[in-house]
């Protein structure tokens, strides 16, 4: 599809999470990239692993270093630094992350950013770990992180209030260069920024041409969810079964005219590789009916049209599906007789 780049797990972490991360960097053109701490070990693994960047990370919020790391900032600073030179000296692209970056005391977290600049870090992803940023809050801190590094910024960004994927549009609209994302937004807690969100966000709303090819998103989700294990839900942006799907009278009608009508136009079904759906249920109403009903053969008077779309509302008032089936069903009860086909001589 294009993606840019593949982070591929955490090396250290186990024989069989090593191997995978080797196996992927040996199977894609896309850079690959290998988490770890800035622990000599994490680094090692990931550097063995075979991947071309590496990316290492380290708590810089006074909370994360006290309660979690039990350490001071002068020792994270330091071994930031260390971890940094390590990886370049190895050839490797660098990736740092001051991790809670976003509850990070400002003037230490320039600091920080300021020392592993001058180390050689390649990026420095800045991480909203705990979905707290805003914005407008969000885009003023890549705005001042930008002014203190030569490198290039990554953001890094959390779901837990819905803000994912706009604090990361807004990070790049502050002059980040790349995002983090997940397919179907799969992460820690309320999950990650979304790919698909963020790349038809990027490719439609800002015309911008990402480089991904957008028509296999879907495919890419469905196959995400099963491997995964978990659900996508139906009204999941993009990728959701009901993305494109349209059950209002005056939706459906409008859609029936002109797809832009009640879609965002500058996103397709056709572009994601979906399809635009008319269900039915207790809102379908008659332009709908008689669509789905020519699409089933049937040449409906308008009379017609209205017993069915009677029935098909009051099956939908049920909390019911109402499916094809019912709905041949309920035509063939109100008499609505079939297309006669050409008698061949």
């Amino acid at each position: 599809m294009g993606t840019h780049v593949i982070e591929a797990g955490f090396p250290v972490n186990s024989d069989a999470e090593f191997e995978a991360v080797r196996d992927i960097a040996a199977s894609t053109s896309s850079t690959t990239c290998g988490l770890a701490r800035v622990v000599d070990g994490d680094i090692e693994a990931a550097l063995d692993s075979g991947v071309e960047m590496v990316h290492t990370f380290v708590s810089t919020s006074d909370v994360q270093i006290e309660d979690s790391m039990h350490s001071t900032r002068a020792d994270v600073k330091a071994r930031a630094v260390d971890s940094v030179e390590r990886i370049v000296e190895a050839g490797a692209i660098c990736m740092f992350s001051p991790m809670d970056a976003t509850r990070t005391d400002e003037a230490f977290l320039i600091e920080v950013i300021e020392a592993v600049s001058e180390a050689g870090t390649d990026w420095i992803n800045i991480p909203d770990t705990c979905g707290v940023a805003t914005p407008g809050r969000f885009y003023d801190l890549i705005e001042k992180v930008d002014g203190h590094t030569d490198a290039r910024i990554d953001v890094h960004t959390h779901d837990d209030f819905g803000l994912a994927t706009a604090n990361a549009l807004s990070g790049l609209e502050a002059g980040a260069e790349q995002a983090q994302v997940s397919v179907n937004s799969i992460g820690e807690r309320a999950g990650n920024a979304a790919y698909e969100e963020l790349v038809m966000a990027v490719e439609s709303l800002y015309q911008c041409d990402t480089g991904i090819d957008t028509t296999r998103i879907t495919e890419l989700s469905r196959v995400v969810e099963e491997r995964s294990g978990v659900p996508t839900p139906g009204n999941k942006p993009v990728v959701g079964a009901n993305a494109f799907s349209h059950e209002s009278g005056i939706h459906a009608a409008g859609i029936i005219e002109n797809a832009d009508t009640f879609e965002p136009g500058v996103m397709t079904p056709e572009m994601v590789g979906a399809e635009r759906r008319l269900v039915m249920g207790k809102h379908t109403g008659t332009h709908s009916v008689r669509k789905r009903l020519e699409e089933r053969g049937f040449a409906p008077t308008d009379d017609e049209v209205r017993a069915v779309t009677r029935r098909v509302k009051d099956r939908g008032a049920e909390k019911r599906d109402v499916t094809v089936a019912d709905l041949e069903r309920f035509a063939e009860d109100v008499g609505v007789e079939r297309e006669r086909e050409e008698v061949r001589a």
